[in-house]
C-alpha cells in the first residue's frame, strides 16, 4: 500500500471530484492564496461548494474526511453561511458553503452599488456582503461554470465613504469612551478595527477585491499603524495623540 502524499494536482482532482459529487452542488472552486499564487508550502487549501437549493452538510460529513463540518448558517448566518475545517491527505482544508441564489443576488446588488456589513469571526472589520462576489472574481473554478465579475464602478463609488464613515465613528468612540479612562487595550482594538475599515475603503476606491484581512493593511499601505500600536501607553494624553495620529494617517490613505 502506498501511503505517500498525493501531488498537488492529484489532490486538487481528488477533492474537487468528491465535492462536485455532493447533492445540489453545481460548482467547486479553489480560493485564497493558492488560487492567486501567493501561497506558502504550509498554506491552507480553501475550497468552496456552490449549490442550488437545499444543501445538506450531512452529505459532506458522510465523505469521511477528518474534521469539523458545520450546519448551514452556523458561521454567522449571513452571506458567509457555513463550511468545514478538514484534514485531507495530511493537508489543512477549508470548505465554504456558497448558496448560488445568495451569490447572484449579492452580485446584482454590487453592480448597483449596494452592499451591507456583517460581523464575522476572525475579521476585525467584519465583511461586506460583496465578499462572495470577490470570491467569484479571484477564485479558480475546478468543476462547473461560474462567472468572473469585474469590479463594478457603482461599488467603487459607493463603498469607500461607507467604510470611511465606519472608521471615523470607531475612532470617535475611542476618543470619548476609552481614551479618558486610559484604556490602552480598547484603544488598540479600535485602532486596528478602524485601520481595517479604512483599508477596505482604499481598496474599494481602487476597484480591488478583498476576500480576507490577512494582507489587507499591507495592500492599502497602512502598515504604519503598527508603530502607533506598539507605542501605546495607559496615559490619556498619549492615547489621544495616538488616535489623532491614526486619524490623520487614515485620512491620507489612498
Amino acid at each position: 500500500m502506498n501511503d505517500a502524499p498525493m501531488s498537488d494536482a492529484a489532490f486538487l482532482d481528488h477533492v474537487a471530484d468528491r465535492l462536485a459529487a455532493l447533492p445540489a452542488v453545481h460548482a467547486v472552486t479553489l480560493g485564497g492564496s493558492r488560487a492567486q499564487g501567493a501561497h506558502h508550502p504550509d498554506s491552507d487549501w480553501d475550497f468552496a461548494v456552490y449549490y442550488r437549493g437545499a444543501f445538506d452538510p450531512a452529505a459532506l460529513r458522510a465523505v469521511g474526511w477528518e474534521g469539523q463540518v458545520s450546519e448551514i448558517g452556523e458561521w454567522g448566518g449571513g452571506v458567509f453561511n457555513g463550511g468545514a475545517w478538514l484534514t485531507i491527505d495530511g493537508r489543512h482544508v477549508d470548505v465554504h458553503y456558497r448558496d448560488l441564489d445568495v451569490v447572484e443576488h449579492q452580485r446584482a446588488e454590487a453592480r448597483a452599488g449596494r452592499f451591507h456589513w456583517e460581523p464575522l469571526m476572525f475579521h476585525l472589520a467584519g465583511i461586506p456582503s460583496y465578499l462572495v462576489v470577490a470570491e467569484l472574481a479571484t477564485g479558480r473554478v475546478l468543476r462547473g461554470d461560474l462567472p468572473r465579475p469585474a469590479y463594478p464602478e457603482a461599488l467603487r463609488a459607493a463603498a469607500p465613504p461607507v467604510w470611511r464613515d465606519k472608521a471615523a465613528l470607531t475612532l470617535r468612540y475611542a476618543l470619548g469612551a476609552y481614551v479618558p479612562r486610559g484604556q490602552a487595550t480598547e484603544v488598540a482594538g479600535a485602532l486596528a478595527t478602524a485601520a481595517a475599515q479604512t483599508a477596505h475603503a482604499v481598496l474599494a476606491a481602487r476597484g480591488e477585491w478583498v476576500t480576507n484581512e490577512k494582507r489587507l493593511l499591507t495592500r492599502a499601505g497602512l502598515r504604519e499603524v503598527d508603530t502607533l500600536l506598539a507605542g501605546l501607553r495607559t496615559d490619556d494624553k498619549a492615547l489621544k495623540r495616538a488616535v489623532n495620529e491614526a486619524a490623520a494617517l487614515f485620512r491620507s490613505a489612498s
